[in-house]
């Protein structure tokens, strides 16, 4: 076998080898002594079969593989000889006009991870920004709790149905006089202006009292689930059983028990800690940042084309995407294009940091232990359908590739938990927005695009800096390959609530759940950690 090398530039190498077809021969022929006494033929006792036979039986076959587990060979031989560290699989291409008995000549083109000094972790300085859970934060918690689960007494005979009314119901749906699956039922609640029916039903019934009857007309949206009722007129004999109002819900002891809770007090120190975990999570994000941009200000070095090629892949990929969910998808993708050169620096930038990760954790002794990451695959699992995970696991167990993505972002949460232990950290308190706004200051401008990336609109006007902090931007990132996951299943309508208290057979006169975009992934909420 003979290795030449053909290109030293950068970080890219390029190498031709040349396999004999002496040494290929001779391979091909221990193979046919290796499968000789298995085979059978007419005319031979088991065993017994002349080599030449079996090679002309099975010579191509052998052939084939034997080529391929050289070359596979030659390039591991190439890497190891030159103790080249390849930051992607290689290109490895066989010359054309090869066909057996000629020497197989094949071309190697790799690129390789840099020569990165590790810094020194001494004397890191981060500022902790810091946010105190008060008693009024729990209370107003509390009370959004209360208002989600508002209770419902009798009204007067007499009263109207206005918005936020409750009606029980009886109905009856026909399309084209006739009755339809799904259409009908009883003793059913609806709140007026909760959406949860098709639209102009719930309207219909506004100003209705106890005990009376009413036809309402409606028409099925033309995205409704069941085919036979798309775009169709109905009409729906509906029967007032009984109009509610709200009432007054008690803050107390046996309203923390109607949730499960021993006392309020009890309810009181699980939002308390629900909200000093989730500041915790803002503050750690805050603090990740500040040592990502300490590290990206202090680094400079050639990062893999390759490498970043993909990484900005996949950052196009995710913004594409939430560019065709936005109500204006032309606008933001020409937007893209105009950042185009930025969101490549971006992932320029998220490639130097994970490489940077890496090499410190590898200085510092850094690992994921066996325990860790079989709670990782475990995790993964439970992504596919029972009967895949088995499948999955051994997957990741048998592909070192697999493994390496699943492992990267937990590697990396471990390195920087590691250079935060290392650092001096003094610690300041703000307001939860100071905080959301820390997160959000743009601090190295020349290496974002000048404008936001496109982005989904927020549910609520009320925080939308939450929002952003929990997405983070694309370049607050270090770069390390995800193992591709199915889609999680998609979150259960708003109204399922309403809808457990009826027969499934409602469900016709009901409004589909809207469509909605697409929820985060459960790691993206700790999204200092991805990548």
């Amino acid at each position: 076998m003979q290795i030449k090398e053909t290109a030293n530039e950068g970080l890219k190498r390029a190498y031709t080898v040349t396999i004999p077809a002496k040494e290929i021969d001779e391979r091909v022929n221990s193979e046919v002594k290796k499968i000789a006494p298995q085979v059978k033929m007419p005319g031979f006792r088991p065993g017994k079969v002349p080599a030449n036979l079996v090679r002309k039986m099975h010579g191509e076959q052998l052939h084939a593989q034997t080529v391929n587990d050289m070359i596979r060979e030659s390039v591991d031989k190439v890497m190891a000889e030159n103790k080249l560290r390849p930051a992607m699989q290689p290109k490895v291409e066989l010359d054309e006009g090869y066909e057996e008995g000629k020497d197989a000549s094949l071309t190697v083109e790799v690129e390789v991870l840099p020569d990165i000094e590790a810094p020194d972790t001494d004397g890191l300085e981060l500022e902790r920004l810091t946010v105190p859970v008060t008693d009024e934060q729990v209370d107003e918690a509390v009370e959004r709790i209360a208002s989600n689960n508002k209770s419902y007494k009798d009204a007067a005979k007499t009263k109207k149905a206005a918005d936020g009314d409750q009606l029980i119901i009886d109905f009856v749906g026909r399309v084209d006089g006739t009755e339809f699956e799904g259409g009908k039922a009883e003793n059913t609640p609806l709140v007026i202006g909760s959406g949860q029916f098709i639209p102009g039903f719930e309207e219909q019934l506004t100003g209705a009292k106890t005990g009376d009857t009413k036809t309402i007309t409606v028409t099925f949206p033309e995205d409704y689930p069941a085919e036979n009722l798309k775009g169709k007129e109905a009409e729906f004999d509906v029967t007032v059983q009984q109009v509610k109002v709200p009432s007054e819900t008690e803050i107390d002891d046996e309203f923390a028990k109607n949730l499960g809770l021993d006392s309020l007090d009890k309810l009181k120190e699980l939002l308390r800690g629900q909200l000093e975990q989730e500041t915790s999570g803002l503050t750690r994000t805050q603090m990740k940042r500040q040592l990502l941009d300490t590290l990206a200000a202090g680094h400079d070095f050639a990062v893999p084309q390759g490498m970043v090629d993909a990484e900005f892949d996949q950052i196009w990929a995710q913004l594409q995407q939430e560019a065709a969910q936005s109500d204006d998808a032309e606008a933001m993708l020409k937007e893209m294009e105009d950042e185009k050169d930025d969101y490549r620096k971006i992932a320029e930038r998220r490639v130097r940091l994970g490489l940077l990760l890496s090499e410190i954790g590898q200085k510092n002794g850094v690992e994921v232990n066996a325990n860790e990451m079989n709670m990782l695959i475990q995790q993964a699992a439970q992504q596919y359908r029972a009967e895949d995970r088995e499948r999955f696991v051994q997957y990741v167990q048998s592909e070192p590739m697999a493994a390496a993505q699943l492992r990267a972002p937990l590697y990396e949460d471990k390195v920087v938990d590691f250079l935060f232990d290392k650092a001096e950290i003094t610690d300041r308190e703000v307001t939860r927005e100071e905080l959301e706004a820390a997160i959000e200051a743009e601090e190295s401008t020349d290496e974002k695009p000048k404008k936001k990336a496109p982005a989904k609109k927020a549910a609520a006007k009320k925080a939308p800096a939450k929002k952003k902090a929990d997405s983070k931007k694309a370049d607050d990132k270090p770069a390390a390959k995800k193992a591709p996951a199915k889609k999680a299943p998609a979150k259960k309508p708003a109204a399922k609530k309403a809808d457990a208290k009826a027969p499934a057979k409602k469900a016709a006169a009901k409004k589909p759940a809207a469509k909605k975009a697409p929820a985060k992934k459960p790691a993206a909420k700790k999204a200092d950690a991805k990548k």
